[in-house]
C-alpha cells in the first residue's frame, strides 16, 4: 500500500492548526504543524514535506517570505491561506510560485480536496493509460522535460519549476506551433474544482520566462498571441 503524503501546516492560529490537522489526518495524511514561518523554514529545510499549506499573515516570518526562501531550495507544492481582502497578496503569491490559494473562511472539506488536487498533479491523470507516456522524456530543441522525475533542463542547465509551471510548459511543448488558450492551459495545470482566472496563467507564463532567461538571455520559445493564448515556437 502506497504511503500517504506528508503535509506541513503553517499558521499562527492554533484552532486552524488543530482543526485542519485533524481533517487531514482523517484522510490518512501525515501532518506536521508550525505556528510561525521561521520555525517552519528551519524544519522544512532539514526535512521537506510533500506539500505545504502556508498562512500569509504570520509573526516572525510571513507566508510570502517563507515561500520565497523555500523556492530557493525546493519545488515543493505550496497552497496559501489568505483573507478575503488580500487579492493583491494572492496574485503576488502565485507570481512567486504558489500552486493554489484558499480564501478564509473555508471549509475543512475544501482544503482536503485542494490538497488532493495539487498532489494529483504529480501523478498522471489516468495512471493506467498515461504511465507509459509520462515515463517518456520530452525533448524540444534545448528543452528536456522528464515528467516521471519532474525535472527540467534547458541546454543541459537545470531549471527548477513548480508543479503548475511544469504542467503548463509540458502542455505547450507537447505540440509545438499549436496555440493553447488560457482555458486549455488551466485544464492542463489545474483540477476541475480549482477556479483560477486569466491573470493566473499569465503570471505563471511570466515566471516561466523569467526562470529560463536566468540560464539563457536569448530564451524566446514561449510566444504570446495576444487575445488568443500561448504557443511553443516550432524549431
Amino acid at each position: 500500500m502506497k504511503e500517504k503524503s506528508t503535509i506541513a501546516l503553517v499558521d499562527d492560529e492554533r484552532n486552524i492548526l488543530t482543526s485542519l490537522g485533524i481533517a487531514l489526518e482523517a484522510e490518512g495524511y501525515k501532518v506536521r504543524t508550525y505556528s510561525d514561518g521561521a520555525a517552519a523554514l528551519e524544519a522544512l529545510t532539514e526535512e521537506p514535506a510533500d506539500l505545504a499549506i502556508l498562512d500569509i499573515k504570520m509573526p516572525r516570518m510571513d507566508g510570502m517570505e517563507l515561500l520565497r526562501r523555500l523556492r530557493q531550495q525546493t519545488d515543493m507544492p505550496v497552497i496559501f491561506l489568505t483573507s478575503k481582502d488580500e487579492e493583491i497578496d494572492e496574485l503576488f503569491g502565485l507570481k512567486m510560485g504558489a500552486d493554489d490559494y484558499i480564501t478564509k473562511p473555508f471549509s475543512q472539506r475544501l482544503v482536503v480536496e485542494r490538497v488532493k488536487a495539487v498532489l494529483r498533479r504529480f501523478q498522471p491523470k489516468d495512471p493506467a493509460g498515461a504511465a507509459a507516456e509520462a515515463a517518456r522524456v520530452l525533448e524540444r530543441g534545448k528543452l528536456k522535460l522528464d515528467p516521471e522525475r519532474h525535472t527540467c533542463h534547458w541546454d543541459n542547465n537545470p531549471v527548477m519549476l513548480t508543479v503548475t509551471e511544469f504542467l503548463i510548459l509540458q502542455a505547450l511543448a507537447t505540440r509545438p506551433g499549436v496555440v493553447k488558450t488560457r482555458d486549455a492551459l488551466m485544464d492542463a495545470a489545474y483540477d476541475d474544482q480549482v477556479y483560477v482566472d486569466d491573470r493566473t496563467i499569465d503570471s505563471h507564463i511570466k515566471r516561466l520566462r523569467k526562470k529560463f532567461k536566468q540560464v539563457d538571455d536569448n530564451f524566446d520559445v514561449i510566444e504570446t498571441l495576444y487575445g488568443v493564448g500561448y504557443r511553443f515556437k516550432e524549431a
